[in-house]
């Protein structure tokens, strides 16, 4: 019988909940074993928002070009090697997720790559067996000896993120998905995007950028979290030169083409039509939601006290930074370090070529009748001076209850946005009311129109 080696805690995904989590651990002076299927940092700097940022820094410096020479002061052609900008993202991505693992084992972590399995012995042990990847760049040699390794662990935390959700299409399989666009030797001439939420709006706007012929097929309406008069900016002027199509069904996929309920379209297909979560690797043991996401309490406890899960397996809000916040409280827990999860305004962004971010207090549905909104044209300055000629330089709109004096909505359309909106919805959660914007002093130049309109309304 194998050797069963006793851990501690032991984290099984090393995206941000587990990455962040095992770290915590480690800081804690706990006995901690991170266990990677593939790729240390998850979804987010793999598949993800890095990527998504490291295109996206290549499709603003095109339309950058091509603004510069329609203005008249910079001549001449550029063209994009697509390939050799994949490879180079490759590149950085090995660099990112060596300094990840460095970072876990500095804190005395181990970390070990393999596929990993989880079940409940007879009396009542926690026991993980994992399958070895021994091809993995990043193992360590000390682990290369053997294919698998039992674990018996006091305690079990579960962030395994979530993966595409594939519809039940036919010729599914002949579509790509988020993770596929490194692997693409060059930029299709037409593409057919399949969702309408925020990564079909960004992998559209690269991609049109790149000289594609870009659809956007959408079940319903796209973009429904901005408020209207966003979304009419970013559909008219930051995509105008993506074809939409809302309210089309789609009805079969083909190598070269889709067709829908309103036609058949050529070109290649990609899904992004959300995510689900990969739960399977617990789902005979714990309680799961109805949406296949491991139903946790405020301590990030499952139904079996001693497995924790933290992350986009639980549901909720998928975004990087709350996985990272869920990951350390989870931990925390973990450690003995009770403390509660509390709900709080979460700032999100779309990266398209000006950054478009939006946060919110309460569902609209919440705000009572005593709301002003106010609304004016984004601010010439840093990033946004080039783009006064064409009436370009973005969008900012607060909503205000003008009996508690304080900001329901906030959304902007800025080269400074993420920033702006990450510290104004730090600032709402501090319950911070229009009156303590008056010795507020921005840093100029600046593009943040926040601070401007509160101090008019």
């Amino acid at each position: 019988m194998e050797e069963i080696k006793k851990i501690k805690n032991i984290v099984i995904g090393a995206g941000p909940a587990g990455r962040l989590g095992s770290f915590e651990l480690g800081k804690l002076g706990e006995e901690t074993l991170l266990i990677e299927r593939k790729y240390i940092a998850g979804t987010c700097l793999n598949e993800g928002c890095m990527v998504v940022c490291a295109l996206t820094d290549i499709s603003r410096f095109i339309r950058s070009f091509k603004r510069y020479s329609e203005i008249g002061f910079i001549d001449g052609n550029i063209s994009l090697d697509y390939k050799s900008a994949c490879d180079n993202i490759k590149k950085t991505q090995l660099m990112l997720r060596r300094l990840n693992q460095e970072e876990n084992e500095s804190v005395n972590n181990n970390v070990i790559y393999g596929e990993a399995s989880v079940e409940i012995s007879d009396d009542k042990k926690i026991l993980v067996k994992v399958k070895l990847d021994n091809d993995n760049e990043l193992q360590r040699e000390n682990v290369k000896n053997k294919d698998y390794d039992i674990y018996e662990a006091e305690n079990l935390l579960i962030a395994t993120g979530a993966r595409p959700f594939i519809p039940n299409i036919d010729g599914a399989k002949y579509a790509l998905i988020s993770s596929d666009v490194l692997s693409l030797e060059e930029v299709p001439s037409k593409l057919n995007i399949v969702g309408g939420g925020i990564i079909a709006t960004e992998l559209s706007n690269l991609f049109s950028s790149f000289g594609s012929e870009v659809k956007i097929i959408a079940r319903s309406e796209i973009l429904k979290d901005l408020e209207p008069e966003i979304k009419s900016y970013v559909v008219k002027k930051l995509i105008d030169e993506v074809d939409i199509h809302e309210n089309t069904n789609v009805l079969e996929i083909t190598e070269n083409s889709i067709i829908t309920d309103k036609g058949e379209f050529e070109g290649k297909t990609l899904i992004a039509t959300g995510r689900v979560p990969n739960s399977e690797i617990v789902a005979d043991i714990v309680d799961l939601n109805e949406d296949g996401s491991i139903k946790v309490n405020e301590f990030f406890q499952t139904s079996n006290p001693n497995i924790y899960a933290a992350g986009d397996v639980t549901g909720g809000i998928t975004l990087t930074p709350y996985a990272r916040k869920e990951g350390i409280s989870a931990a925390r827990n973990m450690a003995g370090y009770l403390n509660k999860f509390e709900d709080i305004i979460v700032p999100q962004s779309l990266t398209l070529d000006l950054d478009v971010s939006f946060t919110q207090k309460a569902e609209k549905a919440d705000y009572g009748e005593n709301v002003e909104d106010v609304i004016i044209p984004g601010l010439g300055g840093p990033h946004a001076f080039w783009r006064i000629l064409r009436g370009e330089t973005g969008l900012t709109k607060i909503s205000l209850n003008t009996e508690t004096e304080e900001i329901v909505r906030a959304s902007q359309i800025s080269p400074s946005s993420i920033d702006d909106t990450a510290y104004l919805a730090f600032l709402m959660n501090m319950g911070i009311t229009k009156e303590d914007f008056d010795d507020f002093l921005e840093v100029h130049p600046s593009t943040d129109a926040y601070y401007k309109i509160l101090k008019i309304m």
